[in-house]
């Protein structure tokens, strides 16, 4: 039997909600507290989560953000609720993180065809991540990242949203929708790659005795600019980017310079949250850093980022770690520099790389 939870604080409606779903077969979870239901969430761990946005106290998007930020309830399908439709639109509560929203007010049937399609889309996710990890896992030395599903699974509910209701859509609305399936198209090509590069690296041998080229110091600044570029560029978080860049001449390969800068950020960026700050420096002694203010790891989920043959993805999932940390630690440890991770729960994460100067 399905496990449905849905926060409501109108309780005249979220008794008929509950009643609706145990009369078609479902176990429902309720409650009219937003902080209530995220305990719920993660002490039951139900299928589905229907949340309404607009409650006092901790509202939908805050439950949103907690229950994304939840390793294990993470993953979970989450529908948001809203009456006042004007204050809010599909594309933005996509970008919340949602897997779909419902209008009210909404009947019966539009509820019931909701969590059915919420439910088989939670179905298809784990078929297909099931049958992809078998599959590969015979040809790979590691499990196939976790990542490569979340983009696809974006993608293929942006499609069903517009099967069923292009016809009602506005244009501006459809091409919104196409935008955001180009970009979870990228998101998954980037994470493909970065993975087969990932292997790459553990195939090569470790460069310790062997002197780096000399990169020159407008090389150096223009590599570190053109990563961070790129890195904030696709997550769209300019306004949040705070730089100072000094220059040096660093023994180092070009090409690595950049790739550290970009995994660097990318990896700020994934682990906080927009309109947060996120500050690079690269100091004159040869050291770049990258701090954001997001979750913050414990010590062991940084001393586990070493340990590059036992790349278990489902392990580092749960951590909350990627695939961007462990490309970085290679990296420089090809150009002769040192990677150094300071972090505290709750608070924030500073990545250095400490480099070789000429």
């Amino acid at each position: 039997m399905k496990t449905i939870l849905v926060i409501d604080d109108d309780e005249p409606i979220l008794a008929i909600y509950g009643m609706t779903l145990e009369n078609a077969g479902y176990r429902v979870l309720t409650t009219t507290s937003g902080a209530e239901g995220v305990h719920l969430a993660r002490s039951n761990l139900p299928d589905l989560i229907l949340c309404d946005i607009n409650m006092p106290g901790m509202d939908g998007r805050n439950v949103l953000r907690s229950l994304r930020d939840d390793a294990e309830v993470g993953a979970k399908q989450i529908v948001l609720m809203a009456g006042n439709t004007g204050a809010i639109t599909l594309r933005e509560v996509m970008e919340m993180g949602a897997d779909d929203f419902l209008a009210k007010p909404f009947d019966s049937e539009a509820l019931l065809r909701c969590v059915e399609a919420r439910l088989r889309r939670g179905q298809i996710h784990q078929r297909v991540e099931d049958r992809i990890f078998m599959g590969l896992r015979c040809r790979l030395r590691s499990t196939l990242p976790h990542e490569l599903f979340t983009p696809l699974a974006g993608m293929l509910g942006l499609v069903e949203v517009l099967r069923g209701d292009c016809h009602q859509m506005k244009p501006q609305e459809i091409a919104e929708l196409l935008e955001e399936i180009d970009h979870s198209g990228w998101r998954l090509h980037r994470t493909l790659k970065n993975f087969l590069f990932a292997l790459d690296l553990e195939d090569e041998p470790e460069i310790r005795d062997t002197r780096a080229p000399v990169v020159p110091a407008e090389s150096v600044r223009l590599s570190i600019a053109g990563g961070v570029e790129m890195a904030i560029n696709r997550h769209k978080r300019q306004p949040d980017l705070v730089q100072q860049i000094e220059i040096c001449d660093l023994l180092a390969y070009e090409q690595d310079v950049a790739v550290i800068a970009e995994e660097l950020v990318d990896n700020a960026c994934s682990f906080s949250h927009r309109g947060d700050s996120i500050q690079v420096r690269f100091s004159s002694d040869g050291t770049l850093c990258v701090t954001d203010v997001g979750r913050g790891m414990t010590a062991e989920q940084i001393r586990r980022i070493g340990i590059i043959r036992q790349f278990d993805r489902k392990q580092y999932e749960q951590q909350g770690l990627g695939l961007g940390l462990l490309i970085v630690q290679k990296l420089a440890t090809k150009c002769g520099a040192k990677l150094i991770l300071e972090s505290q729960v709750g608070v924030g994460t500073t990545c250095s790389v400490k480099f070789t100067k000429e």
